[in-house]
């Protein structure tokens, strides 16, 4: 498929203009992490299909680099960033005091996604107004996501897009991506020889 060129106008995934208390920012751009589930990074992107966008919430293991949870809609709601929070719950469990960073927008301060992080004894913490660098792992990993796949594909459709974005998380970049901060190795791959080694 040749790539997609449009005009469209760009949705806008963080509003921070509402009147929910956002979390101070514990991270201060200390990205450092060896430990598997001590940081996760949740943010959200949108990729253009024939039929619309299509935004895609994601949440990053800062240890091993591995895309936890996700979950794509064409809706940014609360009700998606959850979803993503409802599959790395799954796959990973609740863990106590583990530090959840996020953008200061409406999603992450409303009361359904912070009743999730209570619940399961998470620290929250967020990025300062408008610092995309306070979140520049989440905002690298959709980057590569948009230069390495979707950036190269005209989708048709949502489903179409949703089938190739899945592949690509855990088919290749969970699994066979190798990253220079882990040691060169995939995601899963350092996640199970830190376990090993534990």
């Amino acid at each position: 498929m040749s790539p997609l060129f449009r005009k469209r106008r760009k949705p806008v995934t963080t509003d921070s203009n509402h009147k929910l208390k956002p979390s101070p920012n514990l991270l201060e751009q200390k990205f450092h992490c060896q430990t598997p589930n001590t940081v996760w990074l949740a943010d959200i992107t949108y990729i253009d299909t024939d039929e619309g966008w299509l935004y895609l919430a994601g949440i990053k293991d800062m240890a091993t680099r591995e895309i936890v949870g996700w979950a794509m809609e064409d809706h940014m709601r609360a009700e998606l960033c959850c979803e993503a929070l409802k599959m790395a719950l799954g796959r990973r469990g609740p863990v106590p005091g583990l530090i959840h960073h996020s953008d200061r927008g409406s999603q992450y301060a409303s009361d359904l996604y912070q009743g999730t992080i209570k619940r399961n004894g998470f620290i929250c913490s967020m990025s300062r107004r408008g610092n995309c660098w306070d979140n520049a792992p989440s905002e690298s990993f959709f980057h590569t996501l948009k230069t390495e796949l979707t950036h190269h594909r005209r989708y048709r459709t949502r489903e179409e897009a949703k089938q190739d974005i899945f592949e690509h998380i855990e088919v290749f970049y969970n699994r066979q991506r190798r990253h220079s901060s882990i040691g060169y190795q995939a995601p899963l791959a350092y996640d199970a020889a830190y376990h090993k080694a534990a």
